[in-house]
């Protein structure tokens, strides 16, 4: 790889209008995608609301993870067309969709009024936005960073990693917004729907401002030389050099990097709302706060990466999240629900149970009916996101919740009369109920006791992680793969490290949790996959700040 040696020159005027086009339209995508996540519970509601309330949560973020999960998909469509039709246009056909899907769904009926169609329109709706924002990203990034001065590539394309943090504050000040003006009821009733039609006027300004740029000069130049590739897939995938690069790259940088990226911005926030039971208006704002504060790092961290490389600063931030995750989050609850952290501490929850009687806690269908007295018992406390311990039963037994110095007997609802089985159910969840309240634990957090401060601080650190494995990353990206393929090359294993590690990561963790029964559980997902980020990068990936893009083409 050959290294330029010219000084890097100030960016002018075309390439600051550059970077602000191709960011504005990547932080109206990014809005659209994460308003979803921001309304998870509401849509839930809306949506799946024929199935019990933690079965509809997950299968909401299910939804959300979707998204998520075709985005690699969109990298293959997209990445081929902008590889060999040029990146301009790809951006345009990108946010046209993306747009478009977000308007609609603001105007989807509800599971109510229309039944299954309802979940089914939503999810194909969720589909089409994963795949445009599949193409969005690898766009944006090469974009910019065929624009970029040899020595400035990492401080470019910082501005384009801000954008997915700008973009979810934005969702989450549109809803706070919207909220406070309609107030609760009716925001929950329809008013969910207004931040979705908004974004039909962010895609009309970011049509207009995207039709004004030019063809980036790297593909330009390539395609009077005409060097474009003819078969960017095959090229990209069917070639092991090169697939061995993409490879790498996943394992050894976006994987790690994801898991602590949607940790960091995602699931605290769920965490917050879910398991500490702070209210979700508050909750927004201190997330909101947090990503204030933390913004300005991603090009901070980009900067630094094209002094001293970008391959330690993504590392080193993979590998604190790995080892602070659960100090963290342990400080987290005892800021946001110090009643709770006491309630843990002074009486913890047992539940003992034949383990032939316990199924896995996930029900994502709502089809499997939970009867037997191990599966009812869990399923109350984790309605009540109560963390317990497990302990193995006597054979045939009913199970138990010991909460302190109360011990109750759960039932088995197999068989009962419907009646019946309803006036069981209510007279254990009341015992439960009070029983935890005896022993001090909150229903939800007192807004009085939250250490405001504190949680915006913890947050603000989970978000530096966040800027050090985000900031340097596109740059890394983009230097790793010619200019022919790069488009494709590098949307891949970026969407298969966000798509499915990182989009994976709220469904997966809610679920571990609920099986496991202890709220901390959820985090060993992100910490092995960080670690194994840590390992293999370590190992296996070359450092890129002084490679010439234009040389290896």
């Amino acid at each position: 790889m050959a290294t330029a040696h010219h000084a890097p020159r100030p960016m002018s005027r075309e390439e600051k209008k550059l970077i602000f086009a191709s960011s504005l339209g990547t932080v109206f995508e990014w809005y659209d995608f994460y308003l979803y996540g921001a309304l998870a519970a509401i849509i839930a509601k809306k949506f799946f609301s024929s199935l019990d309330e933690t079965s509809a949560f997950i299968f909401a973020l299910l939804a959300f993870a979707a998204g998520f999960i075709v985005r690699p998909f969109g990298a293959l469509v997209f990445g081929r067309l902008g590889d060999m039709v040029g990146r301009k246009y790809t951006f345009l056909v990108t946010i046209l969709i993306m747009g478009l899907s977000t308007f609609l769904v603001g105007c989807l009926p509800t599971y109510e009024s229309v039944g299954v169609a309802a979940p089914v329109a939503l999810i194909a709706l969720r589909l089409l936005q994963g795949l445009a924002l599949g193409g969005e990203y690898g766009g944006a990034a090469t974009y910019v960073a065929e624009h970029s001065p040899q020595g400035k590539r990492g401080a470019y394309t910082a501005w384009i990693q801000t954008t997915a943090t700008l973009g979810l504050f934005l969702s989450l000040v549109m809803i706070l917004v919207i909220r406070s003006v309609l107030g609760e009821e009716a925001f929950a009733d329809w008013g969910w729907r207004i931040p979705f039609l908004v974004s039909i006027l962010l895609l009309g300004v970011s049509l207009w401002i995207r039709l004004s740029m030019n063809e980036s000069p790297a593909f330009q130049k390539m395609k009077a030389e005409g060097k474009t590739s003819k078969a960017p897939l095959t090229e990209s995938f069917g070639q092991w050099k090169n697939l061995r690069i993409v490879i790498l790259a996943l394992l050894g940088l976006t994987a790690g990097q994801a898991a602590v990226w949607y940790s960091g911005q995602f699931y605290a926030q769920i965490f917050l709302t879910q398991a500490l039971k702070v209210d979700l208006s508050t909750a927004n704002i201190l997330v909101a706060l947090s990503l204030l504060i933390g913004t300005p790092f991603f090009i901070v961290f980009g900067t630094l990466s094209d002094r001293i490389g970008r391959k330690p600063i993504i590392l080193l931030g993979c590998l604190l999240a790995a080892l602070t995750y659960f100090p963290v989050f342990g400080a987290l609850t005892r800021a946001a629900n110090p009643a709770l952290a006491e309630a843990q501490a002074k009486n913890r929850v047992l539940v003992t149970a034949d383990s032939a009687e316990c199924s896995f806690q996930f029900n994502p269908t709502g089809t499997a009916k939970f009867t037997s007295s191990c599966d009812i018992a869990k399923q109350v406390l984790a309605g009540a996101s109560v963390s317990y311990e497990n302990a193995p039963g006597a054979v045939g037994a009913p199970a138990t919740i010991r909460i302190g110095e109360i011990v109750i007997t759960a039932y088995s609802s197999q068989g009962l009369p419907a009646d019946e089985a309803r006036k069981k159910d209510a007279e254990f969840k009341k015992a439960v109920t009070e029983a935890l309240k005896t022993a001090g634990y909150p229903n939800k957090a007192d807004p009085e006791r939250i250490n405001k401060v504190l949680v915006v601080a913890l947050l603000t650190y989970l978000v530096l992680l966040v800027t050090m494995v985000y900031g340097p990353i596109a740059a890394m990206l983009v230097e790793l793969f010619p200019t022919r393929i790069r488009y494709t090359s590098m949307s891949l294993p970026y969407h298969i490290g966000n798509g499915w590690f990182g989009g994976m990561l709220p469904p997966m963790a809610v679920a571990i949790v609920a099986q496991t029964g202890n709220m901390y559980n959820g985090l060993w997902y992100p910490i092995i996959i960080a670690g194994a980020t840590v390992v293999i990068g370590g190992l296996f990936v070359k450092e890129t700040k002084d490679v010439d893009i234009y040389a290896g083409d």
